[in-house]
């Protein structure tokens, strides 16, 4: 064997070969048998499934029985704040703005300045107006001087006719001049009227260069600056509004059935305004307008609601939800995270007399709190499944317990019930194994089937965090 073959290098060296090729094969031998442990909890899970042949065990859920009860009739729908007065300040003389007199944004009171538009021009309309009037009333006294002079000569000249001392034509030319003076004296008046016109009109121009707010209100920002030409009757002479927020319009529109609850309540029916944080308006408000027609596009009908705004918590041009109370109707609670959808409509489950599963579709008209109110579906006494939803099967056996707590029980008081249709759900608090761990939460969990196959997913975003 050669010297520097490997060999003869591995027989020199401190542990023989056969030693470590030893060692090696006892390493390999632990792991294996270390494998063979952690493989056998799995087989034997594994063997004890369905697969094995054995019955699936039944699964624990949280179920709540629900019954019939009288609950507020809630309708709500989506408004927009306007100001009780929301005027355009327009310019109603032409010229240059000069001054700005108000801050934007800030209050101000009826016949406070805004705008000064240059006056010279107009107080130039102005004098040459007076200066005409001046003239045709000084015009009207020499026709009247004429009058006098002319009735004086037909007087004179009347016994003398008659006693036939002068001729008939000269009295006569003197009863012409007679009427024609007091034909010259009513042109005279007639000019005097038109130049007095003239000067109001003037005055008023002038008047008109010092704009003012014509109500009390909030105003907006400046349209125009300083050194602008504005024009009256067009585009360039808005110069900004004026909002009134107290009392402040709130328009809203519903649909032809909500509407009919509606009517049926008449007066008594109270509006609420829930604000985009979630609070609620503390002030109750009322219906002042009712359109006398329903939109074609639509179907809806436009309503407005007015609301005192003293403090002005409420700014024109915003987005809340109304709530309107038309009274009270029966109807059954089903907590929100029971509640899931698919294409084919709303389901809820239901643990059955025979300790198994049963999907039940149902008919909700609308949220209040924390329960869906279903007007079809459900039965007196029917145990509803609140948690572990998609993980059911039609006829897979369940192990009911009844929740902690009872479901939130809804309030006729209108100032009481938190929600209604469309309003952010809150998770029940009756809901211990509803929320899946985080590993499993991100785990894609299998959807539960539909009665004709389609995949049901959870029917409001508290229910799809419970599930």
């Amino acid at each position: 064997m050669a010297r520097n073959s490997p060999l003869s290098r591995a027989s020199g060296s401190r542990f023989p070969l056969s030693a470590r090729i030893a060692g090696v094969a006892a390493v390999l031998l632990v792991a294996a048998f270390v494998g063979a442990c952690d493989k056998k909890p799995e087989a034997a899970a594994q063997g004890a499934g369905p697969a094995a042949g054995g019955p699936p065990p039944a699964m624990p859920v949280t179920v709540v029985k629900v019954s019939p009860q009288r609950v507020p009739n809630v309708i709500e729908a989506v408004g927009q704040t306007e100001g009780s007065k929301d005027i355009e300040v327009r310019a109603r003389v032409s010229g240059i703005i000069e001054k700005t007199l108000y801050a934007e944004g800030d209050r101000v009171k009826t016949g406070a300045p805004l705008f000064q538009i240059e006056r010279a021009p107009f107080e130039n309309a102005l004098a040459q107006a007076k200066a005409t009037l001046s003239q045709s009333q000084a015009s009207l006294a020499q026709e009247r001087s004429k009058l006098e002079q002319a009735r004086r000569e037909a007087g004179r000249l009347k016994p003398l006719v008659e006693q036939r001392a002068i001729s008939q034509k000269e009295y006569d030319d003197a009863t012409t001049a007679l009427k024609s003076e007091d034909a010259l004296i009513a042109a005279a008046e007639g000019r005097i009227r038109d130049s007095e016109s003239k000067v109001r009109d003037a005055e008023l121009n002038l008047s008109y260069t010092n704009v003012t707010a014509p109500i009390g209100g909030i105003t907006g920002r400046a349209l125009r600056s300083n050194g602008s030409l504005v024009t009256a009757g067009n585009d360039s002479a808005l110069l900004t509004t004026i909002s009134q927020p107290d009392p402040i319009w709130v328009r809203f529109s519903v649909a032809e059935s909500e509407y009919s609850q509606l009517r049926a309540a008449g007066r008594k029916a109270e509006v609420r305004l829930v604000l985009q944080d979630g609070s609620v308006y503390p002030v109750t408000g009322k219906l002042n307008f009712t359109s006398s027609s329903v939109d074609t596009k639509l179907g809806t009908i436009q309503l407005r609601a007015e609301f005192a705004n003293p403090s002005q918590a409420l700014l024109p041009g915003q987005f809340v939800r109304v709530r309107l109370y038309a009274g009270e109707t029966s109807g059954t609670l089903v907590p929100q995270v029971a509640v899931v959808q698919n294409d084919q409509g709303r389901f809820v489950w239901v643990a059955g007399a025979d300790g198994k599963a049963v999907l039940k579709p149902i008919e909700g008209s609308s949220w209040i709190g924390r329960d869906w109110l279903i007007t079809k579906g459900v039965a007196v006494g029917d145990q509803v499944i609140i948690d572990n939803l998609l993980k059911l099967r039609s006829g897979a056996p369940v192990a009911p317990k009844a929740a902690a707590q009872p479901a939130a029980a809804a309030t006729s008081t209108p100032g009481a019930a938190p929600a209604a249709t469309g309003a952010a759900p809150a998770a029940t608090p009756a809901t211990p194994a509803a929320a899946p761990p985080p590993a499993e939460a991100k785990a894609a969990a299998p959807a539960a089937p539909g009665p004709q196959g389609g995949e049901i997913k959870s029917g409001s975003p508290a229910a799809s965090k419970a599930n």
